[in-house]
């Protein structure tokens, strides 16, 4: 006997449409890999989509992947994760449970004991949801674990929360449990909701494993990552990870102090092989001269695809323009602003003498408003004067 435990699929859960694509791919092919593996039954520990009411079309892609299992007679447990969860009760995991295609374990008896289900192999399986911000820890915190605990047989614990002793240093902020909140004398502990790949035992407790997301979830996931994945376990626990490679990833760090050198960079990778690949564009620096917008990043991506990338993820999120640096001057306050501007002329491209600019500029901002004047007109004013000082003739 073996079986499937795959988490956070987070189906639809890209802005890009070719990402979504993706992620009906990777689900698509990791059962087609359960199947071909003759895995008893199969765990999704919570996010099979990225929020509880998505796309028709994607719930019609997934009930149609799902069918596949269940016209083989695998059965698919699942619990709902931190996404796919409503506070309403509202979810389509439970269209997908009435159409038989899945068996949601989460689920209590008339005292609010969780209840087990048992599969035609005998292994017994029940478990907790995951919600957002970490709400669940109420559930834990009332859980009540001795008829779980007490319970004989091969058993599985499925959840979707961060165990505290076990999380990475990126979580090291994130309030998590305890893995002594989880019921003990349980043979496997199938968890979700961090996106990392984890397995340990523990006395008392079995093997707690984390399968790690089914397709990255956000830029710095696919870079790390690459790609994603699940594992089939089989009757000795032992783990095999099955990687789910959707497709190449070429990741490029493009760094640079003005907008010039960054775009010889950037158009550098247009020479390359990038036919189906999937490219990750993250772009630092901090630019001397110009603004961040003469980055032509959306022309670079236009190009990418036009040479047949599969899809272009930038990130800019460390590409700044370099702050104004601190001057020390003695003097009036027109002797300071004259300095200041002097000082920082450098960073932007400008026809002309430099004197002429700062006095020109300085005697447009100190025109006032005429008596009877309108603001509109004033400001209209203002701007055509400041145009003829920069030259600006659009």
């Amino acid at each position: 006997m073996k079986f499937a435990h795959m988490a956070d699929c987070h189906i639809g859960g890209w802005r890009e449409d070719k990402l979504n694509e993706l992620t009906i791919q990777v689900f698509r092919d990791a059962i087609d890999i359960c199947i071909k593996e003759h895995v008893a039954f199969i765990l999704i520990a919570g996010d099979l989509f990225d929020t509880a009411l998505p796309n028709i079309d994607l719930i019609k892609e997934v009930a149609s992947i799902l069918e596949k299992v269940k016209r083989r007679d695998i059965e698919v447990y699942i619990i709902p994760g931190s996404h796919d969860f409503s506070p309403s009760g509202k979810t389509f995991l439970d269209v997908l449970e009435n159409s038989g295609l899945v068996i949601n374990v989460n689920k209590y008896d008339g005292d609010n004991k969780l209840l087990f289900f048992e599969d035609k192999t005998g292994v017994k399986i029940t478990g907790l949801l995951g919600k957002r911000s970490g709400l669940e820890r109420e559930d834990y915190k009332n859980l009540e674990k001795e008829h779980l605990e007490n319970e004989k047989g091969f058993k599985i614990f499925m959840f979707h929360t961060t165990l505290e002793e076990f999380k990475p240093k990126y979580l090291e902020n994130v309030k998590g449990q305890n893995y002594a909140d989880l019921p003990k004398n349980f043979n496997y502990y199938a968890g979700g909701h961090v996106h990392y790949l984890f397995d340990t035992e523990k006395d008392g407790y079995g093997k707690i494993v984390y399968p790690g997301p089914l397709f990255p979830n956000n830029f710095k996931e696919i870079e790390e990552l690459k790609h994603g994945g699940f594992c089939i376990v089989n009757d000795n626990l032992e783990l095999t990870r099955i990687p789910i490679k959707a497709k190449d990833v070429l990741n490029f760090i493009i760094e640079g102090d003005n907008p010039e050198e960054i775009n010889l960079k950037l158009d550098d990778i247009t020479n390359l092989n990038v036919d189906d690949k999937l490219i990750l564009l993250r772009i630092k620096g901090e630019l001397e001269n110009g603004k961040v917008s003469d980055v032509k990043v959306k022309e670079i991506i236009k190009k990418l695809i036009s040479k047949g990338a599969y899809a272009v993820l930038k990130n800019t999120e460390k590409l700044k323009v370099k702050e104004l640096e601190e001057i020390r001057i003695e003097g009036n306050v027109e002797d300071v602003e004259r300095e200041i501007i002097k000082n920082n002329l450098g960073r932007v491209n400008i026809e002309g003498n430099e004197e002429e600019l700062i006095n020109g500029l300085f005697n447009v901002l100190n025109m006032s408003k005429e008596e009877g004047e309108r603001v509109n007109d004033f400001e209209e004013r203002l701007w055509d004067n400041v145009k003829k000082v920069l030259k600006y003739d659009n």
